[in-house]
Formats: C-alpha cells, sequence, structure tokens
C-alpha cells in the first residue's frame, strides 16, 4: 500500500514512516526540507501520486493563537485539496486527548481546527487522540530554561511512548476510516514535573524544576482534563520502561 506521511522527518512521523515500512507498504515522506511545501502546497501533487492514504503528524512552531491556528489551517487545507485530486482515500491526523475541553491554548486552538476542517473535508478520515508523549516533559521544561532553571506546569498525564503512538498510526492508516478514534494513552499516570525531572537525569542534565500554573500551561488543564477517556486504547510501555531504554 502506497501511504504518505505528512511530517516525516519529525519525532512522530519518522517513526510511523519507519513502522510502515517495516510492515512492506511503500512509504512517500512529506516534509518541507524534502522538498514539498504544506504551507504552499509546491510538490503536493507530485508526492500524492497513487498515493491511498495519508498520515498527518506535522506540528507547529510555538507562536500565538492566531498564527498557530492559521498555520494548521493552511497545511490541513492544502494537504487535503491535493487528496481529493488524488483519490486518496484515507486521511489519518494525530491529535491530542482533552484539546477540546482547554481554551487559551495556542497549540490546542490550532489542533481543533484540524479536526474541524478534516471533519468538514471531502476526503474520509480517522482523527487519533493521543495524550502526550513520554519526552514531553523534558521538552516543555527547555521552553523556559534559563541559567539553569525552568518553570514547569505540574499537570497530571498519562504519557504514551513515541513508538507505541507510531505503532497505532501504521496500524489506523492501512484499514478504514473510523471517524473519531478512540482516546490511545500510556498505561500509567504521572506528574509533569516529576517526568522532566527524571528524564533530565537520565539524558545527564541539572535543571532545577519550578512548578507553576504562571506559564505556558495554566490552571484550565488542572486535574483529569489531559486524562484519556473511559474504554481509551492502552499501550504497554511505560515510562519506566522508556527511561531504562534511554529516554530516547
Amino acid at each position: 500500500m502506497r501511504i504518505a506521511v505528512a511530517g516525516a522527518t519529525g519525532n512522530i512521523g519518522a517513526r510511523t514512516a519507519a513502522a510502515l515500512e517495516r510492515d512492506g507498504h511503500d512509504v512517500v515522506r512529506i516534509s518541507r526540507s524534502l522538498g514539498v511545501d504544506l504551507m504552499t502546497g509546491e510538490g503536493l501533487d507530485e508526492a500524492l501520486t497513487g498515493v491511498e492514504a495519508v498520515v498527518d503528524a506535522i506540528s507547529a512552531p510555538p507562536t500565538d493563537r492566531d498564527k498557530t491556528t492559521e498555520y494548521f489551517g493552511t497545511t490541513t487545507r492544502n494537504l487535503l485539496a491535493a487528496e481529493h485530486r488524488a483519490g486518496v482515500r484515507h486521511h489519518v491526523l494525530l491529535s491530542i486527548v482533552g484539546i477540546h475541553g482547554i481554551e487559551g491554548n495556542a497549540h490546542y486552538s490550532g489542533k481543533r481546527e484540524q479536526e474541524r476542517l478534516i471533519a468538514e473535508g471531502p476526503v474520509p478520515w480517522t482523527v487519533v487522540p493521543a495524550t502526550q508523549f513520554h519526552d514531553f516533559a523534558a521538552m516543555v521544561a527547555g521552553w523556559t530554561e534559563q541559567d539553569g532553571v525552568s518553570t514547569i506546569a505540574p499537570l497530571l498525564v498519562q504519557p504514551i511512548a513515541p513508538a507505541d503512538i507510531a505503532e497505532v498510526l501504521a496500524e489506523v492508516a492501512v484499514g478504514p476510516p473510523h471517524g473519531r478514534y478512540i482516546d490511545v494513552a500510556g498505561p500509567q499516570t504521572q506528574d509533569l514535573v516529576d517526568m522532566a525531572r527524571r528524564t533530565l537525569a537520565v539524558r545527564g542534565r541539572q535543571v532545577t524544576l519550578v512548578p507553576t500554573w504562571d506559564g505556558v500551561f495554566g490552571v484550565s488543564m488542572a486535574g483529569n482534563v489531559l486524562l484519556p477517556g473511559e474504554n481509551a486504547r492502552i499501550a504497554s510501555t511505560t515510562f519506566d520502561d522508556w527511561l531504562a531504554a534511554g529516554a530516547d
């Protein structure tokens, strides 16, 4: 099966492409660095020739709400239009658990716009809502780190290994469209501050973490709002497993 992966040079996109190729599929990697620009549409028609399914695992650079929503909206419109012209039969979007109950987060606003456009678009679709990845905590700490000190919100999350969500995306892509898929999560709840501390330790970094809600993530994200719903699909890799494997 010929499958395109948008965001194929990113953390999840690269793993998804590798999983699909391992299973014998013909993978088309879509990325600006590879000559395909989702913002302008340049190279998209050529890339999607003969493609039956597309996995959208793109991300957006940190910015404000309007710019993030514009980025996700433009790239999604261009991708869907090119898929329609090419006769693509399945669009798979990697999304995030809990985003519909949270306002004020620029990235989540952009992801909601993606979901809206896909649901209203011309290509049969599946949205896969996933919880945060195991490497998320250290990444968040890195956003604010200055002189060895980083602020980070004490979020309650149920993180999933990047390799596990890539396997789910690869599986979904070769199957029929589902509409909205069930939530996908890791096996255990974790505190984001503790996750960051343990990840940084495994990576040999000393950073003083200051828990606070006065930052990127506010109190609207406290409690259970980021946890998966009932009947979620639970992946097997624990956070401890991921740390033991080198936190990569």
